[in-house]
Order: structure tokens, then C-alpha cells, then sequence
């Protein structure tokens, strides 16, 4: 495979754009059909509330890419075109690197997941090695399901941390500092001989909310992962957010204490310096025999911990007062809050929100809904599997 720069790694449609707004188009319609089943231009054009002019067009084009068909009918006794949805045999396949392990999930167009694995990784895990793991994951759940690699369209992979997506190389502020500087798309497409999409896996869990999750309907969101990093994923009139060189939503990096602690990006006081789960760990942790896990942090949360609480309230106000500054900027509709740590439910939730009132417009504080995400730890190889849809040009293409 070539290391020449690749637009797998990057640019969607600009939001508002006529590109975007097609997208837009094409997905409400394969989502109204997924749901109505086979319906008559003028039936999906009420359904939609587009012009049957546009249903008309988007249908050809669908048509013409096998992605729907359409057959006489009638509708209030006159003559009409029934429009159905087509489930090919393409799959596409979904990656997630973390601090601490990789996912791979297998999905349909209709997303309909086949197959998924999960394993644990060492922290400071080897691109080359974890590249290698996956390749081995992906080829199990292969012979498993019964699927032909020839059916595997393509692979969206997400990592903890920046890619330049000009080049889709890894770039300086990951959590997997032994990452940096990997062009993690030609690696992959070596190993695993098949297109890559690479993102952000704070982006990609964005993503998710809107194809798989139950925000479709959102124009604007911000997902925000909390785990070893912090990042946060954009939606913006309805599409991805990548900015100039794919390097958005660093919310991470936001100085909330200008005589912090140094971070690992250089800089003092970051928000992951006091919100992290690896801060909560280390805090947590002192007079411990032995280091906690975040699956203890969460146990002693709900058993009422006081310190625990404490250490949750004060790193969920802090993210709060973050998560403003992004608030006032664009307005969100919706702030989904993902990663680790999503089982604390409310009891993580509410001091966010506090921060938000607290620092935001209060309109806007007010005004902002801030929920937990319902797709779990699974949500950034889920929206990996959506960026490789819609990079292919199947149904999943976002608006």
C-alpha cells in the first residue's frame, strides 16, 4: 500500500455545505426506509418533509449504487414508485485502540453487528504489536462469522489521541505517546490489506451518537470521553467537525488551573491533570495496598464512598467548567458524556452539570442537555464502523 497522504484520513463535507446537505438527504431517507420499510416517493417525501423533486434524485442515485430498488405501485389508487431498502453483503469493520486494549467489531450497512472481539493490551503498547493483534482479532472474527474478507469494504479505526488528518499520522498529545508519529493508515492497510479511515476516537464516538445512538436527530452535539484522556468529539450543523488539520476537541488540554500540575502536552494545569481517571486512580489510590481500577472507583462510588464521591465531584466540576467554555462557543443541543467511567450515571452527571451552569451564558447553561451515552465502551469502534460506511459512499454517510 502507498504512504502517500490519503483523504481516508480526513475531510468529510464542511457543515452547510451543498455536499453536507445531500448527505444529510441520503441518510434521512435510507433511515425513514430502514424504519417504514418500502414506501412510495410521494410516502417518504411526506415522511421526510423533503421536495419529491430531491426524494426523486437521492432515490436514482441510491438506486444506481444498489443501495435501494424500486418497483410499480399504487398509492390512493393511482399509479406510483415504491422505493425499498437493499441489504447488501458489504461489511465494514470497526477498530478501537485504548490506553489498555482493542476492539474490533464487524457490522453490515444496515448496521447490524456480525461479530466482535475484545482484548486487553499493556499499557504502552507497540503500535507494531497492537497493529498485529488486531489483525489477528479481525481475521478470528472472520473465519468465526463465516465472512469473506472480500466482503470487508473497509476498516474505520479510532485512537486516544490527534491524527493529522492530511497524512494520518499520529500526532503529539496521544495517550500512546509510543504511537506518535505513526502513520497509523498506511500501517494498517499494510497488515490488514484494505482501506483505513483513522480518526480520533473521542470524534468516532461522536459519530456514533448520531448513526448509532439515540441522537440522530441532533444538529449539534459534543460527545466527551472521560477516560485516561479527555477529548471531545464535534457535531456541528449535522456533520463532523474536523477543523483545518483534523485536530479538534482537545478539551483536554484546556488550562482550568494556571498553577496545575504540568501535563503531558507541555502545558500546566490542563483539565486531564485534574479529571482524568488516571488522576482519580492516583488520588484514590494513596494508603491503598494496591492501585484501584476504575471498576473500583465506580463500586466505591456507589457503595457511598465519601472520598470517592468527592474525588468524582470535583473532576466533574471541573469538566464542567471546560465543557462551558465549548458550550458558549457553539450551543449544543446535546453534551453526551462517554468513556470508563459511564456506568456513575447521574452521580458523574450532576456536578458537570454544575460546572456548566455555573460557568456558561445561562441561557445556555440551562438550555444544554447533558446525558450519559447508552452505547458503553463500545461506542468508538461503532462510530469506526459508520466512518468507513460513509467513506465508502454507503448508507452511513453523514450529513
Amino acid at each position: 500500500m502507498s504512504n502517500a497522504p490519503t483523504p481516508a484520513a480526513g475531510h468529510m463535507p464542511k457543515p452547510g455545505s451543498q455536499s453536507a446537505l445531500r448527505q444529510r438527504n441520503q441518510r434521512l431517507i435510507i433511515e425513514t426506509l430502514r424504519e417504514l420499510g418500502a414506501l412510495s416517493q410521494a410516502e417518504l417525501a411526506r415522511a421526510t418533509g423533503l421536495s419529491t423533486a430531491t426524494i426523486s434524485n437521492i432515490v436514482k442515485a441510491l438506486s444506481a449504487e444498489g443501495l435501494t430498488t424500486t418497483h410499480p405501485t399504487t398509492s390512493s389508487g393511482r399509479r406510483a414508485l415504491a422505493v425499498s431498502l437493499l441489504e447488501t453483503p458489504e461489511i465494514a469493520a470497526g477498530i478501537d485502540f485504548g490506553r489498555s486494549h482493542v476492539r474490533v467489531v464487524l457490522a453490515s450497512q444496515g448496521l447490524i453487528v456480525k461479530a466482535e472481539k475484545f482484548a486487553p493490551l499493556p499499557v504502552g503498547h507497540l503500535a507494531s504489536e497492537s497493529i498485529a493483534t488486531a489483525a489477528a482479532m479481525l481475521a478470528d472474527l472472520l473465519a468465526e462469522s463465516g465472512i469473506e474478507r472480500g466482503q470487508v469494504k473497509g476498516a474505520g479505526v479510532g485512537v486516544p489521541g490527534p491524527i493529522d488528518h492530511r497524512t494520518g499520522t499520529v500526532i503529539r498529545g496521544a495517550i500512546l505517546p509510543e504511537w506518535v508519529g505513526v502513520n497509523i493508515v498506511a500501517r494498517l492497510e499494510e497488515a490488514l490489506d484494505m482501506p483505513i479511515f483513522a480518526d480520533n476516537d473521542a470524534n468516532l464516538g461522536a459519530l456514533a451518537q448520531v448513526t448509532w445512538g439515540e441522537h440522530k436527530a441532533a444538529r449539534d452535539l459534543v460527545f466527551l470521553k472521560i477516560g485516561s484522556g479527555i477529548g471531545a468529539g464535534l457535531i456541528l450543523n449535522g456533520a463532523p467537525y474536523y477543523g483545518h488539520t483534523g485536530i479538534t476537541g482537545e478539551i483536554g488540554h484546556a488550562t482550568i488551573f494556571d498553577q496545575g500540575l504540568v501535563c503531558r502536552c507541555g502545558n500546566r494545569g490542563c483539565l486531564e491533570t485534574v479529571a482524568s481517571t488516571a488522576v482519580m486512580i492516583e488520588l484514590l489510590s494513596r494508603g491503598e495496598s494496591e492501585t484501584l481500577t476504575v471498576g473500583a472507583i465506580i463500586r466505591h462510588a456507589m457503595a457511598g464512598d465519601s472520598a470517592t464521591l468527592r474525588v468524582i465531584d470535583d473532576a466533574g466540576m471541573a469538566v464542567g467548567r471546560a465543557i462551558a467554555n465549548v458550550a458558549n462557543m457553539i450551543n449544543p443541543e446535546i453534551i453526551v458524556v462517554g468513556g470508563p467511567l459511564a456506568a456513575l450515571g447521574e452521580t458523574l452527571l450532576n456536578p458537570i452539570r454544575r460546572g456548566l451552569i455555573r460557568h456558561a451564558v445561562p441561557a445556555i447553561g440551562e438550555g444544554t442537555t447533558v446525558v450519559m451515552s447508552s452505547l458503553g465502551d463500545r461506542a468508538e469502534a461503532l462510530g469506526a464502523i459508520s466512518l468507513a460506511l460513509s467513506r465508502r459512499g454507503l448508507p452511513q454517510d453523514r450529513r
